[in-house]
């Protein structure tokens, strides 16, 4: 029972004995007292006078010398303009604390029943992953951990974008001009090869505007089936697939489900035509078709081209119904940059023009863009930043400043390289995820590497001090360590408040599909500790009992920052 339901079931007992009245528990409004008043939670009293027919203040002071009285695990209270501040005995934060200590899944909620689908990355095989993709493979990863952690059954998918006009101009620019180079000839990663042939283009068709007609043809011969673009194309994208493949693995990206755009933009032409036979969509004389949501506040929206081809939108239609009808999903959420809000918008209505009511189900996490120091990146411009050189660069800087620090002076060669592996990409995950998805945010990789402030190292080294700490003692302790007769510190019941308050962080970032939430969470509970590690004395404590008692909680505590940074794919170390 969480300390906010306590109070609710507690209140309404109150209420009931002075009053009279049986009121839902759930209608109590309660929540963390505010800093400036002394207390733990704060039941709001003006809801309540109808029953009391009372002034705020007599309220809640009747309700708070009710609970004191009666309730061991109140130990005093004030009332403020009508506000009840109740503050907690020590005796309650002892309870609360062993059932987290005893509790193995703590933070994970109970199962759901519903099954959600969370489609992220979705590259295009024009060019390889970069600092737009990070952030977009770390929110989809990070919300799928979330979601699983709300006790949801959750597939994590990826559709590959690997047809259509932007992949066919990498392809053409290869054949006018690369001479048959390939990953093997020039000592490239596939997807970097393909991604300069896309650059490469942009700069021809500058230059000479004329050839976008030829990568039309291109795709009209690719969707006719013609064997030497087949052949191309499979032979480009095989080599994209293998550098994905491997930027995924350094990333610890994985998926339930792929899908592959060439696969699923036939079952959107079949949507088109059981949309033109609804009289949902309509045919122009050019033979493109449109649907018309000019009623709905919107344009009209191509579904399909004169020439018969496919544009996003199609394959999104169709893709979505195979994956409600194949799953039986309660939702979908898409992971997509913010300059799509409008694409999505108009996906749903199309599809509840089309009959199926599942349309309200599918949700647009959109989120801000990555900018840099000095600006924006443009990937036909050849100025993103690959996501392979980022990483490398991470790692780079997360062992230059570990040397520079001495933190891992005592560590073997092999060691310092995981670790470096580790802080770097640990740095490189919580910098992106502490900021809420839908802000625009500046990356500078080397703010993000630092061992003091709100960064992933802070966290990681916060971890390993704890670790450290529990490796020494040399007394035995765990959840039975925690008993009614050690009475907790200050400091300690603020760390039992906060430990306290994780399970309810999971739901809230949940229902916000915002890892950012417990990115901070987990930032406040590593401070916490180490405000509390500098001013108490923890294996120099002579008391058994309190020691035992010290080194369970932040064996909970240390317990508890694995699994918040294990919900954004980040890896805390034992020694660091």
């Amino acid at each position: 029972m969480t300390a906010e339901s306590f109070i609710q079931q507690q209140s309404a007992a109150a209420i009931k004995a002075v009053y009279g009245a049986d009121v839902p528990e759930s209608s109590l409004q309660v929540s963390v007292t505010r800093k400036e008043f002394e207390g733990d939670y704060t039941l709001v009293t003006f809801p309540l006078l109808k029953i009391t027919h009372a002034a705020p203040d007599a309220t809640g002071n009747a309700i708070g010398q009710w609970l004191v009285e009666n309730v061991k695990e109140i130990a005093a209270f004030n009332c403020v303009k009508g506000f009840l501040n109740l503050k907690f005995s020590p005796l309650y934060w002892n309870e609360v604390l062993q059932g987290i200590a005893g509790d193995a899944g703590f933070g994970q909620l109970p199962a759901t029943g519903k099954k959600v689908m969370v489609e992220f990355s979705s590259p295009n095989t024009n060019k390889p992953l970069h600092l737009g993709h990070i952030r977009n493979n770390l929110l989809g990863d990070s919300v799928s951990r979330l979601l699983k952690a709300c006790g949801n059954d959750v597939i994590k998918a990826t559709l590959v974008n690997d047809r259509g006009v932007h992949i066919c101009k990498s392809m053409y620019a290869w054949e006018k001009l690369f001479d048959g180079a390939t990953p093997e000839s020039t000592g490239k990663k596939g997807d970097h090869l393909v991604g300069d042939c896309y650059v490469a283009y942009a700069k021809l068709e500058k230059e000479h505007p004329e050839v976008l007609d030829d990568v039309h043809k291109m795709l009209v011969d690719w969707e006719a089936g013609d064997p030497h673009v087949r052949e191309l194309w499979s032979m480009m994208n095989g080599w994209v697939f293998e550098g994905f493949d491997q930027t995924y693995k350094a990333l610890g990206i994985s998926f339930d489900k792929v899908d592959y755009e060439h696969d699923t933009y036939l079952l959107g032409k079949e949507l088109v035509q059981k949309g033109l036979d609804m009289g949902a969509f309509v045919k122009d004389p050019d033979g493109s078709v449109w649907c018309d949501l000019t009623d709905d506040g919107l344009d009209r929206k191509l579904v399909l081209r004169g020439d018969g081809t496919s544009v996003y939108i199609t394959q999104d239609l169709g893709t979505a119904e195979r994956r409600f009808a194949n799953y039986n999903l309660d939702s979908h959420v898409y992971v997509v940059g913010n300059e799509q809000d409008y694409h999505f918008q108009v996906l749903k209505l199309i599809l509840k023009k089309l009959g199926f009511d599942w349309a309200d189900q599918i949700y647009h996490l959109s989120y801000g863009m990555v900018e840099l120091p000095e600006g924006k990146m443009k990937s036909r411009e050849g100025t993103v930043v690959d996501a392979d050189d980022l990483i490398q660069s991470m790692y780079e800087e997360a062992k230059k400043t570990s040397e520079e620090s001495g933190k891992l002076a005592d560590l073997s060669e092999e060691e310092k390289e995981k670790l470096y592996h580790m802080i770097g990409l640990g740095a490189l995950k919580y910098f992106i995820i502490k900021v809420d998805p839908k802000k625009t945010m500046l990356f500078n990789p080397k703010e993000s590497i630092d061992f003091n402030g709100n960064t992933g190292p802070f966290i990681q080294y916060t971890h390993a001090r704890i670790c450290s700490i529990l490796r020494k003692a040399t007394v035995s302790f765990g959840p039975e360590s925690i008993k009614a007769d050690v009475e907790p510190s200050a400091k300690e019941i603020r760390l039992t408040q906060l430990l306290s308050l994780y399970p309810g962080k999971v739901a809230e970032a949940g229902a916000a599909l915002s890892p950012a939430i417990i990115a901070n969470y987990a930032y406040e509970l590593a401070k916490e500790f180490n405000q509390y590690y500098h001013d108490t004395p923890i294996l120099k404590e002579e008391n058994e009992a309190v020691l035992k008692y010290r080194l369970e909680l932040i064996n909970v505590l240390a317990r508890t920052l694995r699994s918040a940074m294990g919900l954004l794919g980040i890896e805390l170390p034992e020694r660091m």
